[in-house]
Protein backbone atom coordinates (compact mmCIF):
# COMPACT_ATOMS: atom_id res chain seq x y z
CA UNK A 1 0.00 0.00 0.00
CA UNK A 2 1.33 3.44 -0.88
CA UNK A 3 1.77 5.74 2.11
CA UNK A 4 0.36 9.25 2.05
CA UNK A 5 3.29 11.68 2.14
CA UNK A 6 3.62 13.89 5.17
CA UNK A 7 4.64 16.72 2.85
CA UNK A 8 5.77 17.01 -0.79
CA UNK A 9 9.31 15.78 -1.23
CA UNK A 10 10.74 18.52 -3.43
CA UNK A 11 9.24 21.69 -2.00
CA UNK A 12 10.38 24.19 0.59
CA UNK A 13 8.12 25.10 3.56
CA UNK A 14 4.68 26.14 2.35
CA UNK A 15 2.71 29.33 2.51
CA UNK A 16 -0.96 28.86 3.14
CA UNK A 17 -2.92 28.86 -0.11
CA UNK A 18 -5.80 31.25 -0.61
CA UNK A 19 -8.30 28.57 -1.66
CA UNK A 20 -10.67 27.32 1.01
CA UNK A 21 -9.92 24.06 2.82
CA UNK A 22 -12.38 22.08 0.74
CA UNK A 23 -10.12 21.93 -2.34
CA UNK A 24 -7.99 19.10 -0.96
CA UNK A 25 -4.60 20.71 -1.59
CA UNK A 26 -1.65 18.79 -0.20
CA UNK A 27 0.41 21.96 0.21
CA UNK A 28 -1.83 23.14 3.03
CA UNK A 29 -1.96 19.78 4.76
CA UNK A 30 -5.15 18.29 3.33
CA UNK A 31 -4.35 14.68 2.48
CA UNK A 32 -7.74 13.11 3.21
CA UNK A 33 -9.21 11.83 -0.09
CA UNK A 34 -12.33 13.74 -1.10
CA UNK A 35 -13.51 11.46 -3.92
CA UNK A 36 -13.16 7.90 -5.12
CA UNK A 37 -10.29 8.63 -7.49
CA UNK A 38 -8.21 10.21 -4.75
CA UNK A 39 -9.02 7.26 -2.48
CA UNK A 40 -7.81 4.55 -4.88
CA UNK A 41 -4.66 6.56 -5.58
CA UNK A 42 -3.99 6.79 -1.85
CA UNK A 43 -4.69 3.08 -1.40
CA UNK A 44 -2.08 2.06 -3.97
CA UNK A 45 0.10 3.87 -6.49
CA UNK A 46 -1.14 3.32 -10.04
CA UNK A 47 2.33 2.26 -11.13
CA UNK A 48 2.04 -0.83 -8.94
CA UNK A 49 -0.77 -2.33 -11.04
CA UNK A 50 1.71 -3.63 -13.58
CA UNK A 51 2.73 -6.44 -11.28
CA UNK A 52 -0.90 -7.54 -10.89
CA UNK A 53 -1.45 -7.40 -14.65
CA UNK A 54 1.58 -9.59 -15.25
CA UNK A 55 1.07 -12.08 -12.42
CA UNK A 56 -2.71 -12.25 -11.94
CA UNK A 57 -4.96 -10.57 -14.51
CA UNK A 58 -3.18 -11.76 -17.65
CA UNK A 59 -3.34 -15.33 -16.34
CA UNK A 60 -6.87 -15.34 -14.87
CA UNK A 61 -8.56 -13.11 -17.46
CA UNK A 62 -10.78 -10.02 -17.56
CA UNK A 63 -13.18 -11.12 -14.81
CA UNK A 64 -10.36 -11.28 -12.27
CA UNK A 65 -9.55 -7.54 -12.50
CA UNK A 66 -10.30 -5.43 -9.42
CA UNK A 67 -12.69 -2.55 -10.36
CA UNK A 68 -10.32 0.11 -9.00
CA UNK A 69 -7.59 -1.29 -11.21
CA UNK A 70 -9.88 -1.77 -14.22
CA UNK A 71 -11.29 1.76 -14.32
CA UNK A 72 -8.47 3.50 -12.48
CA UNK A 73 -4.93 2.31 -11.99
CA UNK A 74 -4.57 0.45 -15.31
CA UNK A 75 -4.55 3.84 -16.99
CA UNK A 76 -1.11 4.40 -15.46
CA UNK A 77 0.07 1.80 -18.00
CA UNK A 78 -1.90 3.14 -20.97
CA UNK A 79 -4.96 0.89 -20.69
CA UNK A 80 -8.61 1.97 -20.94
CA UNK A 81 -11.54 -0.38 -21.34
CA UNK A 82 -13.15 0.22 -24.71
CA UNK A 83 -16.82 0.70 -25.48
CA UNK A 84 -18.98 -2.38 -25.81
CA UNK A 85 -20.05 -2.73 -29.42
CA UNK A 86 -23.61 -1.84 -30.41
CA UNK A 87 -24.35 0.71 -27.66
CA UNK A 88 -25.70 3.87 -29.26
CA UNK A 89 -24.81 7.42 -28.25
CA UNK A 90 -28.04 7.97 -26.36
CA UNK A 91 -26.89 5.43 -23.77
CA UNK A 92 -23.48 7.01 -23.12
CA UNK A 93 -24.46 9.00 -20.03
CA UNK A 94 -27.18 6.59 -18.93
CA UNK A 95 -25.48 3.21 -18.48
CA UNK A 96 -23.24 2.25 -15.60
CA UNK A 97 -19.51 1.80 -16.34
CA UNK A 98 -19.73 -1.97 -16.19
CA UNK A 99 -22.51 -1.87 -18.80
CA UNK A 100 -20.42 0.26 -21.17
CA UNK A 101 -17.18 -1.70 -20.68
CA UNK A 102 -16.17 -4.27 -23.25
CA UNK A 103 -13.73 -7.01 -22.25
CA UNK A 104 -11.12 -5.42 -24.50
CA UNK A 105 -8.81 -2.45 -24.04
CA UNK A 106 -7.47 0.56 -25.81
CA UNK A 107 -3.69 0.57 -25.32
CA UNK A 108 -1.72 3.77 -25.90
CA UNK A 109 1.93 3.61 -26.94
CA UNK A 110 3.83 6.56 -25.54
CA UNK A 111 6.04 8.31 -28.13
CA UNK A 112 7.73 11.32 -26.49
CA UNK A 113 8.59 13.98 -29.03
CA UNK A 114 6.98 11.81 -31.71
CA UNK A 115 10.37 10.16 -32.28
CA UNK A 116 10.48 6.71 -33.85
CA UNK A 117 12.98 4.51 -35.60
CA UNK A 118 11.93 2.40 -38.55
CA UNK A 119 12.48 -0.66 -36.35
CA UNK A 120 10.16 0.74 -33.67
CA UNK A 121 7.46 1.58 -36.22
CA UNK A 122 7.70 -1.89 -37.70
CA UNK A 123 7.23 -3.45 -34.25
CA UNK A 124 4.23 -1.17 -33.59
CA UNK A 125 2.71 -2.37 -36.84
CA UNK A 126 3.42 -6.04 -36.13
CA UNK A 127 1.85 -5.80 -32.65
CA UNK A 128 -1.22 -4.21 -34.23
CA UNK A 129 -1.65 -7.08 -36.64
CA UNK A 130 -0.97 -9.79 -34.08
CA UNK A 131 -2.85 -8.47 -31.04
CA UNK A 132 -5.10 -5.52 -32.02
CA UNK A 133 -7.09 -6.69 -35.06
CA UNK A 134 -5.00 -4.35 -37.20
CA UNK A 135 -5.95 -1.14 -35.37
CA UNK A 136 -3.38 1.61 -34.87
CA UNK A 137 -4.48 5.26 -34.88
CA UNK A 138 -2.17 8.28 -34.84
CA UNK A 139 -3.28 10.74 -32.16
CA UNK A 140 -2.92 14.50 -31.84
CA UNK A 141 -0.61 13.82 -28.88
CA UNK A 142 1.97 12.05 -31.10
CA UNK A 143 0.99 8.64 -29.71
CA UNK A 144 -0.29 5.47 -31.37
CA UNK A 145 -3.46 3.82 -30.00
CA UNK A 146 -4.46 0.19 -30.35
CA UNK A 147 -7.91 -1.31 -29.79
CA UNK A 148 -9.23 -4.85 -29.19
CA UNK A 149 -6.37 -5.61 -26.77
CA UNK A 150 -6.91 -8.65 -24.51
CA UNK A 151 -5.58 -8.49 -20.98
CA UNK A 152 -3.97 -11.89 -21.56
CA UNK A 153 -1.74 -10.35 -24.28
CA UNK A 154 -0.58 -7.22 -22.46
CA UNK A 155 2.65 -8.65 -20.95
CA UNK A 156 3.75 -9.94 -24.35
CA UNK A 157 2.99 -6.55 -25.94
CA UNK A 158 5.01 -4.76 -23.27
CA UNK A 159 7.92 -7.12 -23.85
CA UNK A 160 7.87 -6.45 -27.58
CA UNK A 161 7.62 -2.67 -27.17
CA UNK A 162 10.26 -2.41 -24.48
CA UNK A 163 12.70 -4.51 -26.52
CA UNK A 164 12.87 -1.61 -28.99
CA UNK A 165 12.83 1.22 -26.43
CA UNK A 166 9.10 2.01 -26.37
CA UNK A 167 6.62 1.85 -23.49
CA UNK A 168 3.08 2.56 -22.34
CA UNK A 169 4.21 3.95 -18.97
CA UNK A 170 1.94 6.79 -17.80
CA UNK A 171 0.41 7.10 -21.26
CA UNK A 172 -2.87 7.72 -19.40
CA UNK A 173 -3.90 8.39 -15.77
CA UNK A 174 -3.26 11.25 -13.35
CA UNK A 175 0.35 11.42 -14.46
CA UNK A 176 2.78 13.35 -16.66
CA UNK A 177 1.51 12.26 -20.08
CA UNK A 178 3.54 12.06 -23.27
CA UNK A 179 5.77 15.07 -23.90
CA UNK A 180 4.98 16.78 -27.18
CA UNK A 181 8.02 17.84 -29.16
CA UNK A 182 8.66 19.43 -32.50
CA UNK A 183 8.53 16.61 -35.07
CA UNK A 184 11.45 18.22 -36.89
CA UNK A 185 13.58 18.84 -33.79
CA UNK A 186 17.27 18.68 -34.60
CA UNK A 187 16.81 18.70 -38.37
CA UNK A 188 14.84 21.79 -39.45
CA UNK A 189 16.87 24.55 -41.09
CA UNK A 190 14.93 27.31 -39.31
CA UNK A 191 14.92 25.78 -35.83
CA UNK A 192 15.57 28.20 -32.97
CA UNK A 193 16.73 25.49 -30.55
CA UNK A 194 16.44 21.70 -30.29
CA UNK A 195 14.42 20.76 -27.20
CA UNK A 196 15.11 17.02 -27.49
CA UNK A 197 17.73 16.88 -24.70
CA UNK A 198 15.20 18.31 -22.24
CA UNK A 199 12.56 15.79 -23.34
CA UNK A 200 15.07 12.99 -22.86
CA UNK A 201 16.07 14.17 -19.38
CA UNK A 202 12.50 14.59 -18.16
CA UNK A 203 11.58 11.18 -19.52
CA UNK A 204 14.63 9.54 -17.94
CA UNK A 205 14.19 11.09 -14.51
CA UNK A 206 10.46 11.38 -13.98
CA UNK A 207 8.36 9.12 -16.21
CA UNK A 208 7.43 6.13 -14.07
CA UNK A 209 8.77 7.89 -10.97
CA UNK A 210 6.42 7.75 -7.92
CA UNK A 211 7.38 11.35 -7.13
CA UNK A 212 4.85 12.48 -9.77
CA UNK A 213 2.62 9.44 -10.21
CA UNK A 214 -0.22 10.84 -8.08
CA UNK A 215 -1.29 14.15 -9.58
CA UNK A 216 -4.73 15.75 -9.22
CA UNK A 217 -5.41 15.03 -12.91
CA UNK A 218 -3.41 14.49 -16.11
CA UNK A 219 -0.49 16.79 -16.85
CA UNK A 220 0.37 17.65 -20.45
CA UNK A 221 3.76 18.98 -21.57
CA UNK A 222 5.00 20.51 -24.83
CA UNK A 223 8.59 21.46 -25.68
CA UNK A 224 9.47 22.87 -29.09
CA UNK A 225 12.12 25.16 -30.49
CA UNK A 226 10.41 25.49 -33.86
CA UNK A 227 9.43 28.99 -35.03
CA UNK A 228 6.31 27.39 -36.52
CA UNK A 229 4.89 26.85 -33.00
CA UNK A 230 4.13 23.25 -33.92
CA UNK A 231 3.03 21.59 -30.65
CA UNK A 232 -0.15 23.48 -29.69
CA UNK A 233 1.66 25.05 -26.73
CA UNK A 234 -1.37 27.21 -25.89
CA UNK A 235 -3.43 24.23 -24.69
CA UNK A 236 -0.87 22.33 -22.59
CA UNK A 237 -0.45 22.44 -18.82
CA UNK A 238 3.15 23.51 -19.32
CA UNK A 239 4.90 24.49 -22.52
CA UNK A 240 8.41 25.59 -23.40
CA UNK A 241 8.38 27.64 -26.61
CA UNK A 242 11.55 28.44 -28.50
CA UNK A 243 12.66 32.09 -28.43
CA UNK A 244 15.88 34.00 -29.08
CA UNK A 245 16.78 36.22 -26.12
CA UNK A 246 18.55 39.44 -27.20
CA UNK A 247 21.25 38.95 -24.53
CA UNK A 248 21.31 35.25 -23.72
CA UNK A 249 20.56 33.65 -27.06
CA UNK A 250 18.26 30.70 -27.86
CA UNK A 251 16.12 29.32 -25.06
CA UNK A 252 12.47 28.90 -24.12
CA UNK A 253 9.49 31.04 -23.18
CA UNK A 254 7.47 29.42 -20.37
CA UNK A 255 3.67 28.98 -20.61
CA UNK A 256 1.34 27.36 -18.07
CA UNK A 257 -2.32 26.56 -17.57
CA UNK A 258 -3.66 25.65 -21.00
CA UNK A 259 -6.32 23.01 -21.60
CA UNK A 260 -9.60 22.43 -23.40
CA UNK A 261 -12.36 19.93 -22.49
CA UNK A 262 -15.67 21.42 -21.32
CA UNK A 263 -14.06 24.48 -19.69
CA UNK A 264 -11.36 25.60 -22.13
CA UNK A 265 -8.57 27.98 -21.18
CA UNK A 266 -5.55 29.16 -23.12
CA UNK A 267 -2.18 28.98 -21.45
CA UNK A 268 -0.51 32.14 -20.14
CA UNK A 269 3.07 33.35 -20.38
CA UNK A 270 5.05 33.70 -17.19
CA UNK A 271 7.38 36.14 -18.96
CA UNK A 272 10.49 34.10 -18.29
CA UNK A 273 13.40 32.90 -20.40
CA UNK A 274 14.61 29.36 -19.63
CA UNK A 275 17.88 27.98 -21.04
CA UNK A 276 17.81 24.44 -22.41
CA UNK A 277 19.74 22.86 -19.54
CA UNK A 278 17.32 24.33 -16.97
CA UNK A 279 14.12 23.11 -18.64
CA UNK A 280 13.93 19.85 -16.61
CA UNK A 281 14.37 21.75 -13.33
CA UNK A 282 11.70 24.31 -14.21
CA UNK A 283 9.38 21.56 -15.45
CA UNK A 284 9.86 19.83 -12.09
CA UNK A 285 8.86 23.01 -10.30
CA UNK A 286 5.70 23.49 -12.35
CA UNK A 287 4.52 19.91 -11.98
CA UNK A 288 5.43 20.10 -8.28
CA UNK A 289 3.10 23.08 -7.87
CA UNK A 290 0.36 21.09 -9.59
CA UNK A 291 0.89 18.06 -7.37
CA UNK A 292 0.99 20.09 -4.16
CA UNK A 293 -1.42 22.97 -4.76
CA UNK A 294 -3.71 21.37 -7.35
CA UNK A 295 -7.40 21.00 -6.51
CA UNK A 296 -8.22 17.39 -5.62
CA UNK A 297 -11.80 17.77 -4.38
CA UNK A 298 -13.69 17.83 -7.70
CA UNK A 299 -12.41 16.07 -10.81
CA UNK A 300 -13.85 18.75 -13.08
CA UNK A 301 -11.73 21.40 -11.33
CA UNK A 302 -8.58 19.38 -10.88
CA UNK A 303 -6.56 20.50 -13.93
CA UNK A 304 -3.74 23.01 -13.53
CA UNK A 305 -5.64 25.59 -15.60
CA UNK A 306 -8.04 26.24 -12.72
CA UNK A 307 -5.21 26.94 -10.27
CA UNK A 308 -3.52 29.26 -12.79
CA UNK A 309 -6.82 31.08 -13.39
CA UNK A 310 -7.28 31.63 -9.65
CA UNK A 311 -3.68 32.65 -8.94
CA UNK A 312 -2.79 34.55 -12.11
CA UNK A 313 0.62 34.33 -13.82
CA UNK A 314 2.36 36.72 -11.40
CA UNK A 315 1.57 34.67 -8.31
CA UNK A 316 2.29 31.41 -10.11
CA UNK A 317 5.73 32.65 -11.13
CA UNK A 318 6.43 33.89 -7.62
CA UNK A 319 5.51 30.56 -6.01
CA UNK A 320 7.58 28.72 -8.61
CA UNK A 321 10.61 30.89 -7.88
CA UNK A 322 10.29 31.14 -4.10
CA UNK A 323 9.18 27.66 -3.11
CA UNK A 324 10.39 25.31 -5.84
CA UNK A 325 13.40 26.81 -7.63
CA UNK A 326 14.61 29.05 -4.76
CA UNK A 327 15.95 31.54 -7.28
CA UNK A 328 14.71 34.20 -9.69
CA UNK A 329 14.00 33.38 -13.31
CA UNK A 330 15.24 35.66 -16.06
CA UNK A 331 12.71 37.80 -17.90
CA UNK A 332 12.38 37.00 -21.56
CA UNK A 333 10.66 37.85 -24.84
CA UNK A 334 7.53 36.23 -26.28
CA UNK A 335 7.72 34.06 -29.39
CA UNK A 336 7.50 35.77 -32.74
CA UNK A 337 4.58 35.42 -35.13
CA UNK A 338 5.12 32.13 -36.98
CA UNK A 339 5.90 32.25 -40.68
CA UNK A 340 3.43 30.48 -42.94
CA UNK A 341 -0.07 29.28 -42.30
CA UNK A 342 0.38 25.56 -41.61
CA UNK A 343 2.27 24.16 -38.63
CA UNK A 344 2.32 20.46 -39.60
CA UNK A 345 5.54 20.19 -41.68
CA UNK A 346 3.85 18.34 -44.53
CA UNK A 347 5.57 18.22 -47.91
CA UNK A 348 9.26 18.03 -48.82
CA UNK A 349 11.68 20.23 -46.84
CA UNK A 350 15.45 20.56 -46.72
CA UNK A 351 17.18 19.68 -43.46
CA UNK A 352 20.07 21.61 -41.95
CA UNK A 353 22.43 18.77 -42.98
CA UNK A 354 21.42 18.99 -46.66
CA UNK A 355 19.15 15.95 -46.63
CA UNK A 356 15.34 16.20 -46.68
CA UNK A 357 12.35 15.38 -44.52
CA UNK A 358 9.01 14.40 -46.02
CA UNK A 359 5.71 14.90 -44.17
CA UNK A 360 2.57 13.05 -45.21
CA UNK A 361 -1.09 12.76 -44.25
CA UNK A 362 -3.35 9.78 -43.71
CA UNK A 363 -7.07 10.48 -43.29
CA UNK A 364 -7.89 11.76 -39.75
CA UNK A 365 -5.05 9.76 -38.22
CA UNK A 366 -6.65 6.47 -39.19
CA UNK A 367 -4.03 3.96 -40.29
CA UNK A 368 -3.57 0.28 -39.50
CA UNK A 369 -0.81 -2.08 -38.55
CA UNK A 370 -0.14 -3.29 -42.07
CA UNK A 371 0.20 0.30 -43.31
CA UNK A 372 2.59 1.20 -40.50
CA UNK A 373 4.89 -1.71 -41.33
CA UNK A 374 4.79 -0.67 -45.00
CA UNK A 375 5.69 2.91 -44.04
CA UNK A 376 8.68 1.57 -42.12
CA UNK A 377 9.70 -0.54 -45.11
CA UNK A 378 9.34 2.37 -47.56
CA UNK A 379 11.38 4.66 -45.30
CA UNK A 380 14.12 2.08 -44.81
CA UNK A 381 14.25 1.30 -48.54
CA UNK A 382 14.99 4.99 -49.16
CA UNK A 383 17.79 5.21 -46.62
CA UNK A 384 15.88 6.58 -43.62
CA UNK A 385 16.09 5.09 -40.15
CA UNK A 386 13.99 7.79 -38.42
CA UNK A 387 10.38 8.93 -38.50
CA UNK A 388 8.26 11.31 -36.45
CA UNK A 389 4.60 11.55 -35.53
CA UNK A 390 3.07 15.02 -35.27
CA UNK A 391 0.55 16.81 -33.07
CA UNK A 392 -1.78 16.96 -36.11
CA UNK A 393 -2.24 13.18 -36.63
CA UNK A 394 0.40 13.15 -39.39
CA UNK A 395 3.84 11.54 -39.91
CA UNK A 396 7.26 12.58 -41.23
CA UNK A 397 10.16 10.59 -42.71
CA UNK A 398 13.55 12.12 -41.86
CA UNK A 399 17.04 11.99 -43.40
CA UNK A 400 16.19 11.37 -47.05
CA UNK A 401 18.89 11.98 -49.64
CA UNK A 402 17.82 14.29 -52.45
CA UNK A 403 18.13 11.51 -55.04
CA UNK A 404 15.67 9.38 -53.03
CA UNK A 405 12.94 11.99 -52.43
CA UNK A 406 10.90 11.49 -55.59
CA UNK A 407 10.83 7.72 -55.21
CA UNK A 408 9.94 7.97 -51.50
CA UNK A 409 7.04 10.30 -52.25
CA UNK A 410 5.76 7.85 -54.87
CA UNK A 411 6.00 4.99 -52.36
CA UNK A 412 3.99 6.92 -49.76
CA UNK A 413 1.37 8.05 -52.27
CA UNK A 414 0.91 4.43 -53.33
CA UNK A 415 -0.22 3.77 -49.74
CA UNK A 416 -2.76 6.62 -49.97
CA UNK A 417 -0.53 8.79 -47.78
CA UNK A 418 -0.53 12.24 -49.33
CA UNK A 419 2.63 14.38 -49.27
CA UNK A 420 0.77 17.28 -50.93
CA UNK A 421 -2.76 16.71 -49.63
CA UNK A 422 -5.81 18.85 -50.22
CA UNK A 423 -6.53 21.44 -47.52
CA UNK A 424 -9.36 19.18 -46.37
CA UNK A 425 -7.22 16.10 -45.78
CA UNK A 426 -4.43 18.23 -44.39
CA UNK A 427 -6.63 20.12 -41.95
CA UNK A 428 -9.17 17.55 -40.74
CA UNK A 429 -8.70 15.72 -37.44
CA UNK A 430 -11.02 13.36 -35.56
CA UNK A 431 -11.01 11.73 -32.15
CA UNK A 432 -11.68 8.01 -31.59
CA UNK A 433 -15.46 8.46 -31.46
CA UNK A 434 -18.23 6.03 -30.62
CA UNK A 435 -16.52 3.13 -32.36
CA UNK A 436 -14.39 2.52 -29.25
CA UNK A 437 -14.73 5.41 -26.77
CA UNK A 438 -17.09 5.06 -23.78
CA UNK A 439 -17.59 8.85 -23.56
CA UNK A 440 -18.52 9.36 -27.21
CA UNK A 441 -21.99 10.11 -28.52
CA UNK A 442 -21.35 10.01 -32.29
CA UNK A 443 -19.13 8.37 -34.90
CA UNK A 444 -16.09 10.45 -35.94
CA UNK A 445 -13.33 8.66 -37.86
CA UNK A 446 -15.41 7.35 -40.76
CA UNK A 447 -17.42 10.59 -40.77
CA UNK A 448 -14.24 12.63 -41.07
CA UNK A 449 -12.82 10.44 -43.85
CA UNK A 450 -16.03 10.65 -45.88
CA UNK A 451 -16.24 14.41 -45.31
CA UNK A 452 -12.74 14.82 -46.76
CA UNK A 453 -13.72 12.82 -49.85
CA UNK A 454 -16.92 14.81 -50.34
CA UNK A 455 -15.24 18.20 -50.00
CA UNK A 456 -12.42 17.20 -52.36
CA UNK A 457 -15.06 16.21 -54.91
CA UNK A 458 -17.30 19.25 -54.42
CA UNK A 459 -14.72 22.05 -53.99
CA UNK A 460 -11.55 20.79 -55.74
CA UNK A 461 -10.36 24.34 -56.43
CA UNK A 462 -10.29 25.40 -52.75
CA UNK A 463 -6.71 26.07 -51.66
CA UNK A 464 -6.90 28.05 -48.41
CA UNK A 465 -5.75 26.73 -45.02
CA UNK A 466 -8.70 25.27 -43.13
CA UNK A 467 -8.93 23.13 -40.00
CA UNK A 468 -11.95 20.89 -39.40
CA UNK A 469 -11.85 19.11 -36.05
CA UNK A 470 -14.42 16.43 -35.24
CA UNK A 471 -15.08 15.30 -31.69
CA UNK A 472 -17.44 12.57 -30.51
CA UNK A 473 -18.36 14.26 -27.22
CA UNK A 474 -17.83 17.60 -25.38
CA UNK A 475 -14.37 16.67 -24.03
CA UNK A 476 -12.44 18.15 -26.98
CA UNK A 477 -9.79 15.49 -27.52
CA UNK A 478 -9.76 16.67 -31.15
CA UNK A 479 -9.44 20.35 -30.11
CA UNK A 480 -12.77 21.56 -31.48
CA UNK A 481 -12.67 24.99 -29.80
CA UNK A 482 -9.47 26.02 -31.60
CA UNK A 483 -10.38 24.83 -35.10
CA UNK A 484 -11.66 26.90 -37.99
CA UNK A 485 -14.63 24.54 -38.01
CA UNK A 486 -15.03 22.62 -34.76
CA UNK A 487 -17.69 19.92 -34.58
CA UNK A 488 -18.84 18.71 -31.14
CA UNK A 489 -20.75 15.46 -31.32
CA UNK A 490 -24.24 15.29 -29.83
CA UNK A 491 -27.68 13.95 -30.62
CA UNK A 492 -29.82 16.38 -32.62
CA UNK A 493 -33.27 16.38 -34.23
CA UNK A 494 -33.53 15.92 -37.98
CA UNK A 495 -36.14 17.56 -40.22
CA UNK A 496 -38.69 14.88 -39.28
CA UNK A 497 -38.16 15.24 -35.54
CA UNK A 498 -36.09 12.07 -35.14
CA UNK A 499 -33.13 12.02 -32.76
CA UNK A 500 -29.98 11.35 -34.81
CA UNK A 501 -26.22 11.80 -34.63
CA UNK A 502 -25.07 15.34 -35.27
CA UNK A 503 -22.83 18.19 -34.20
CA UNK A 504 -22.84 21.55 -32.50
CA UNK A 505 -20.73 23.87 -34.64
CA UNK A 506 -17.88 26.08 -33.40
CA UNK A 507 -16.45 28.49 -35.97
CA UNK A 508 -13.30 30.60 -36.12
CA UNK A 509 -11.09 29.08 -33.43
CA UNK A 510 -7.33 29.31 -33.84
CA UNK A 511 -3.95 28.54 -32.34
CA UNK A 512 -0.84 30.66 -32.81
CA UNK A 513 -0.17 34.12 -31.49
CA UNK A 514 -3.75 35.07 -32.37
CA UNK A 515 -5.16 32.06 -30.53
CA UNK A 516 -8.80 32.08 -29.55
CA UNK A 517 -11.88 29.93 -29.14
CA UNK A 518 -14.45 29.38 -31.86
CA UNK A 519 -17.72 31.24 -32.11
CA UNK A 520 -20.96 29.36 -31.46
CA UNK A 521 -23.83 30.58 -33.60
CA UNK A 522 -27.07 30.37 -31.64
CA UNK A 523 -28.95 27.21 -32.47
CA UNK A 524 -26.46 26.11 -35.13
CA UNK A 525 -26.47 22.31 -35.14
CA UNK A 526 -26.23 19.93 -38.08
CA UNK A 527 -27.00 16.26 -38.47
CA UNK A 528 -24.22 13.96 -39.57
CA UNK A 529 -25.94 13.46 -42.93
CA UNK A 530 -26.18 17.24 -43.44
CA UNK A 531 -22.52 17.84 -42.55
CA UNK A 532 -21.01 17.88 -46.08
CA UNK A 533 -23.70 20.28 -47.30
CA UNK A 534 -23.16 22.61 -44.36
CA UNK A 535 -19.35 22.68 -44.56
CA UNK A 536 -19.45 23.22 -48.32
CA UNK A 537 -21.92 26.07 -47.88
CA UNK A 538 -19.91 27.94 -45.25
CA UNK A 539 -16.62 27.50 -47.13
CA UNK A 540 -18.15 28.85 -50.34
CA UNK A 541 -19.43 31.88 -48.43
CA UNK A 542 -15.96 32.42 -47.02
CA UNK A 543 -14.54 32.31 -50.55
CA UNK A 544 -17.12 34.83 -51.75
CA UNK A 545 -16.76 37.30 -48.88
CA UNK A 546 -13.16 37.13 -47.72
CA UNK A 547 -10.71 39.96 -48.29
CA UNK A 548 -7.30 39.31 -49.85
CA UNK A 549 -5.22 36.97 -47.64
CA UNK A 550 -7.96 36.94 -44.97
CA UNK A 551 -7.94 33.83 -42.80
CA UNK A 552 -11.10 31.83 -42.16
CA UNK A 553 -11.07 32.71 -38.46
CA UNK A 554 -10.79 36.43 -39.21
CA UNK A 555 -13.70 36.24 -41.64
CA UNK A 556 -15.83 34.36 -39.10
CA UNK A 557 -15.27 37.09 -36.51
CA UNK A 558 -16.93 39.67 -38.80
CA UNK A 559 -19.40 37.46 -40.70
CA UNK A 560 -23.14 37.59 -40.10
CA UNK A 561 -24.93 34.72 -38.44
CA UNK A 562 -26.79 34.20 -41.70
CA UNK A 563 -23.50 33.68 -43.55
CA UNK A 564 -22.39 31.13 -40.95
CA UNK A 565 -25.64 29.16 -40.89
Amino acid sequence: MAATPEKPTTAAPRRKASRHRGEGQWAVGHFTPLNGNEQFKKDDDGLNVRTRIETIYSKRGFDSIDPNDLRGRMRWWGLYTQRRQGIDGGKTAVLEPEELDDEYFMLRVRIDGGRLTTEQLRVIGEISQEFARGTADLTDRQNVQYHWIRIEDVPAIWERLEAVGLSTTEACGDTPRVILGSPVAGVAENEIIDGSPAIDEIQRRFIGNPEFSNLPRKFKTAISGSPQLDVAHEINDVAFVGVDHPEHGPGFDLWVGGGLSTNPKLGVRLGTWVPLDEVPEVWTGVIGIFRDYGYRRLRNRARLKFLVADWGPEKFRQILQDEYLERELLDGPPPEQPAGTWRDHLGVHKQKDGRFYVGFAPRVGRVDGATLTKIADVAAAHGSARLRTTAEQKMIVLDVEEAQVESLVAGLEALDLRVTPSPFRRGTMACTGIEFCKLAIVETKARGASLIDELERRIPEFDQPITININGCPNACARIQVADIGLKGQLVLDSEGNQVEGFQVHLGGALGLEAGFGRKVRGLKVTSDELPDYVERVIRRFEEERADDERFATWVARASEEALS
